[in-house]
């Protein structure tokens, strides 16, 4: 039997982990909901405020894409990858006279001669 309600009622803060536990309780027990609100000292409303950031995180999750979720590149480092970027088209840029040059020596042919 429940020990009867104190004249003092308290109000307790719950993790958002028993708020979870709580929620699944709820949306997946074959015992009534009021069963639960007593056991927990919950109200219907504590249910229903429960309930609404477990949808809106569901609906927010479920709304972005897979894969690795994007990120704030810093200003340092998108310098560092134009700089990278430029060096990298200036050596392809050497590499491409240098096979044009080669391919000139070799009057186009094959490199199996």
């Amino acid at each position: 039997m429940d020990p009867p309600p104190s004249s003092d009622p308290k109000r307790r803060d719950l993790t958002a982990e028993k708020k979870f536990q709580i929620y699944l309780e709820a949306q997946t027990s074959d015992q009534p909901v009021g069963e639960l609100l007593r056991r927990e000292g919950l109200y219907s409303t504590d249910l229903a405020r429960i309930r609404q950031p477990v949808k809106e995180g569901a609906l927010q999750r479920l709304g972005t894409q897979p894969g690795h979720p994007p990120g704030q590149v810093s200003a340092e480092a998108c310098a560092a990858l134009k700089h990278e970027l430029q060096e990298k088209e200036r050596t392809l840029a050497d590499l491409s006279v240098e096979l044009a040059i080669l391919r000139k020596k070799t009057d186009g042919g094959s490199w199996d001669r």
